[in-house]
């Protein structure tokens, strides 16, 4: 909280009860229970916050209480619509129609051309009025509308008019057809308020809450204002809204919602405006001035509360020169966006830094270990910078790529361009980067730090790019430092450095768990250099040649070693005695692959297996083998094992696709031709349609129409076969009726004279049966014998 007015009594034990007020320039209108208005001038005195107050006019003609009055050319209420001069109380008017009148609320618009419009409803009972002014008179706009009950409080909404009654509120469209929306009851206090804000809106209250609804009464803020207690009267101040509770008056704001002030006065009940900055507020015998604190103190207050958001709305409403002005508002959004870093928005705080144009390094230097430490010693920031570590780290490093990114792309289109280039310092006074490539250099450098910490893949990426600008000895100290020795090839190479890219990849040759070990890579990065670089290439090949042998195939090796190998390749492949799961951690990450792919086979990683057959042990025979060994169309799992092997020929994936494995001695190639093959082959045992499909587009038409014509040949061999067997089927059980047939037309009578041949007794009615024994004489027969 702090200090936005300093409340000054303007009128003190008035004898005369209070009952609305009103007020423009240095003029305060005051409508009295008896029937009195007031009219006071309220002069300041320079240099203080003392007024000095004269009572100009006062006007006793009115037989009824003055219920509202409002300062337009002055609209007072005594059960009708008086139209007044303002200076002499002359009355100017009576709208004679608006008889019985309880509630107005006026809408004074300004065109473009300066031209005024004033709108006037007018709630007589339960009919609403529209009036608009010309000639000194009040002239109806369209016809009366029909309220479900006797409004209470209501006010202009741009085309919409706001009103209050009893127990809901409910939204008047001014479109011609008088649509009229409801909104949502009072609440609980059954007194509804309806206050006109700045920007055409209207603040609604609900008991304590208030919500800002627009023209088609849609709510405008996200969550509501809540009061301390029920406002009875509201004024808009941008950026405050003023409201008199039973107590006190509160002051708050909308965005950011804040709790501003809260002045203790005595009973107020009303509260009015004479433009900005002149405020009254009234109880029943007092009046008081609600007089601003000046905005620089109240942004001094602001920033010491770290209330930045309110403290940039405050700047731009000051009277200084537009450079200050800019400079000011500037200062405030450097220190809101370090203020976001600080309460760890890491992503909002960044979005501010890069609309305000503050230098990258000024940003870059609020993180740990990412500038040198000799130029980080010269930035300065507001406070203490926050401790960040673990995914808090992460979270900031990801927000930072963000910004990065999006900076080296506008800097890298503007990398030729002549115009001078300017960056704002974070604080004043703190020097900034002038040279486009210098800032690029850093920016570059920074986001190889950030990927190393958050997205190791995306190194190789930064490095390869053709106007990558890192940092050669920073790059080569980070890399190096997280035994990313891959990537430094990249740097090494890419910077034209390919004498310690080479004497990187012999050191990393002979260690047993990197990813250069061997001689691939050496031969492959020899293979790109031009003749320009014959000594270069003459200097590290002969240690390639002096280790380069035709390889033994694994089990094959002469000795021991051999010898047990092929034990153990036969015991992976036989035994069901193991979890392949289990034992395939204790495999090496750079030896014994073909027992790797062996355990692979059995956990049904048919990919994986094959990758190691096709693109390190370039093998096609064992991968086929595999393929055989493992193919079962009526398994799911191994139905398709030939269309992986297919895709491992066509479309073979990255080299990281084994994991933790060291595959980068290893360059995956496609290999068409061994596909083909394995089309002519195996063409009964793959998926047609997914094998064309994984077929690249360049691939002959003629290669194609040789396996589409194998795959026909043999599905039409299927259907040969197939219609055969239906016909030899078909006759089989054409002999089997035939032959069930025969057998039904065979029967026996008997008659009264034929006997059992067991029991010989008669055997009596007539049935159609194959036999002339009793069944149960049948069965004592069988027991017998």
């Amino acid at each position: 909280m702090h200090d936005a007015y300093e409340p000054v009594p303007i009128l003190e034990k008035l004898p005369l009860q209070i009952d609305c007020l009103a007020a423009w320039d240095d003029w305060l209108l005051v409508g009295t229970k008896p029937g009195h208005l007031l009219l006071y001038r309220i002069k300041k005195d320079a240099g203080t916050n003392r007024f000095e107050v004269t009572l100009e006019k006062s006007n006793k003609n009115f037989s009824k209480k003055i219920q509202q009055v409002l300062s337009l050319p002055s609209f007072v209420s005594e059960n009708n619509i008086h139209v007044h001069d303002l200076l002499t109380f002359q009355q100017i008017t009576v709208v004679s129609k608006a008889r019985g009148a309880t509630l107005f609320a006026c809408d004074l618009q300004q065109s473009s051309s300066g031209e005024a419009k004033l709108r006037m409803c007018v709630a007589v009972k339960r009919k609403i009025q529209l009036y608009y002014w010309k000639d000194r008179e009040f002239h109806e706009l369209q016809g009366d509308f029909a309220a479900p009950d006797i409004p209470k409080s209501m006010a202009w909404c741009e085309n919409s008019i706001c009103v209050g009654f009893k127990r809901d509120y409910y939204l008047i469209r001014m479109d011609g057809r008088g649509s009229v929306k409801e909104l949502f009851p009072t609440g609980k206090q059954l007194e509804p308020l309806v206050a006109p804000l700045a920007d055409g809106k209207v603040a609604v209250g609900q008991d304590d809450l208030t919500v800002v609804l627009n023209e088609e009464g849609v709510c405008t803020q996200k969550c509501a204002l809540n009061w301390t207690d029920i406002p009875v009267a509201m004024e808009h101040q941008p950026p405050y809204i003023i409201a008199v509770l039973s107590r006190y008056v509160e002051i708050r704001t909308l965005e950011p919602r804040l709790l501003v002030q809260s002045v203790e006065l005595q009973r107020p009940r009303f509260i009015t405006s004479a433009g900005s900055n002149v405020v009254y507020v009234a109880s029943n015998h007092f009046v008081w001035r609600l007089v601003p604190i000046s905005i620089a103190s109240q942004i001094r207050q602001l920033l010491q509360d770290k209330q930045f958001e309110l403290a940039l709305q405050l700047a731009k409403m000051k009277d200084d020169s537009d450079a200050d002005k800019r400079q000011q508002i500037h200062h405030i959004q450097n220190l809101f966006a370090f203020n976001l870093f600080c309460q760890k928005r890491f992503d909002d705080s960044m979005q501010v830094f890069a609309k305000l144009g503050t230098d990258p390094t000024h940003v870059i230097g609020l993180y740990p270990d990412l500038l040198p430490s000799d130029y980080r010693k010269q930035l300065h920031y507001p406070n203490p910078l926050p401790v960040l570590s673990g995914a808090e780290l992460e979270k900031a490093h990801l927000a930072l790529i963000d910004y990065l990114t999006q900076k080296r792309s506008h800097l890298v289109k503007q990398l030729n361009d002549s115009d001078p280039f300017t960056t704002s310092p974070l604080m004043e006074g703190t020097p900034t980067i002038k040279s486009r490539k210098k800032l690029l250099q850093i920016i570059d450098t920074t986001l190889l730090k950030c990927y190393l910490h958050t997205n190791v893949a995306l190194v190789s990426p930064l490095l390869r790019l053709e106007n990558n600008h890192c940092h050669i000895e920073e790059s080569e100290y980070v890399l190096k430092k997280a035994h990313k020795y891959s990537e430094l090839i990249i740097l090494y190479e890419k910077k034209g450095l390919h004498q310690k890219a080479l004497q990187v990849l012999l050191d990393q040759s002979t260690k047993a768990n990197s990813p250069l070990k061997g001689h691939e890579r050496t031969v492959q990065y020899l293979q790109r250099l031009g003749v320009e670089n014959l000594g270069i290439i003459f200097e590290f090949s002969p240690w390639v040649l002096k280790i380069c042998v035709p390889a033994v195939a694994a089990g094959k090796e002469a000795g021991e070693l051999g010898e047990y190998r092929s034990k153990l390749l036969s015991f992976l492949e036989v035994s069901s005695s193991y979890e392949p799961e289990r034992l395939i951690s204790d495999f090496p990450f750079d030896g014994l692959l073909e027992e790797r792919a062996l355990l692979l086979g059995r956990m049904g990683k048919h990919e994986q297996a094959l990758f190691i057959y096709v693109h390190i042990l370039k093998d096609t025979r064992m991968a086929e083998e595999y393929c055989h060994g493992h193919y079962d169309p009526s398994t799911n799992g191994n139905k398709d094992v030939y269309l992986s092997l297919l895709r491992m020929y066509l479309s073979p994936p990255d080299v990281h696709f084994l994991g933790p494995i060291k595959m980068e001695l290893c360059e995956p190639q496609a290999n068409l031709q061994a596909a083909l093959k394995v089309l002519q082959l195996h063409h009964s045992k793959l998926n047609t349609t997914k094998a064309i499909n994984l077929l690249p587009a360049n691939t002959q038409i003629q290669e194609i129409q040789v396996f589409l014509e194998s795959v026909l040949e043999e599905k039409a061999g299927r259907k040969r076969f197939d219609q055969v067997l239906k016909s030899l089927l078909q006759a089989e059980f054409l002999r089997v009726q035939e032959e069930h047939i025969f057998h039904q037309q065979v029967k026996c009578v008997i008659t009264d004279e034929k006997t059992c041949r067991v029991c010989k007794k008669k055997i009596g009615n007539r049935y159609k049966v194959t036999f002339f024994i009793h069944y149960s004489c049948r069965t004592i027969n069988n027991e017998d014998t």
